[in-house]
This record gives C-alpha cells, sequence and structure tokens, in this order.
C-alpha cells in the first residue's frame, strides 16, 4: 500500500492547517486567562493574610469596649455549650452579625485556630 505524493501533500497541507487553528485557539485562551485574572485581581483586594471572612465584613469596624465575650473556647470545652454562652452574651450586649463574627474569634484559644 503504497502513499502518492499527492495524499502526502495533502495531509500535510491538513497538519498545518490544524496546526494553525490550534495555535489560533491557544492565543485565544491564552488571552481570555488573561484578561480573566486581570478581572479578578480588580474584584479582590489583596491580603496580608488570608482571612475567614468576606472583605466586608472585615472592612466594619465596631467598638469592642461593651462587647468583651467572657468565654473562651480551648477545644476541651463542649463546642455548643461555648456557641450557646457566647450567643447569649452577644444577645444582653448587642450587636450586629458582623460583630458576632469577629467577637466569635475572639474567644477561641490558639489551640483551636
Amino acid at each position: 500500500m503504497a502513499t502518492s505524493r499527492v495524499e502526502i501533500a495533502a495531509s500535510q497541507a491538513d497538519n498545518e492547517e490544524l496546526r494553525r487553528t490550534n495555535e489560533e485557539l491557544r492565543r485565544g485562551l491564552q488571552h481570555a486567562e488573561e484578561h480573566a485574572v486581570g478581572e479578578r485581581a480588580l474584584l479582590v483586594p489583596p491580603r496580608a493574610r488570608p482571612m475567614p471572612f468576606s472583605q466586608a465584613i472585615m472592612d466594619t469596624p465596631f467598638l469592642t469596649t461593651s462587647l468583651d465575650p467572657k468565654v473562651t473556647f480551648t477545644g476541651v470545652e463542649d463546642p455548643e455549650a461555648h456557641l450557646i454562652a457566647f450567643h447569649t452574651q452577644m444577645m444582653l450586649t448587642g450587636g450586629s452579625d458582623v460583630v458576632y463574627c469577629k467577637l466569635l474569634m475572639s474567644t477561641l484559644a490558639y489551640a483551636t485556630l
């Protein structure tokens, strides 16, 4: 089964067309990825350390003087009892969900972080 020069030339032309198409697609994909990375960089501000909450929660200020929780969770206590005690204290002192989020972190001892 011999392959003619015409068939070889046609095959080479097909391969060349496929290579050009592949290169165009690769450039388009690379451009789309670069564009998406640029958009993500604009939407997500850089952080010095990873934070457990959204940037909106982290950026919300509040006064901690009257909202100092009196409970601490070291990992030995019952987690549900800790949350109930914390929630009770927060209900008594007031505050928004943002305050709850931020202050809950302060009740966790180093071993549980």
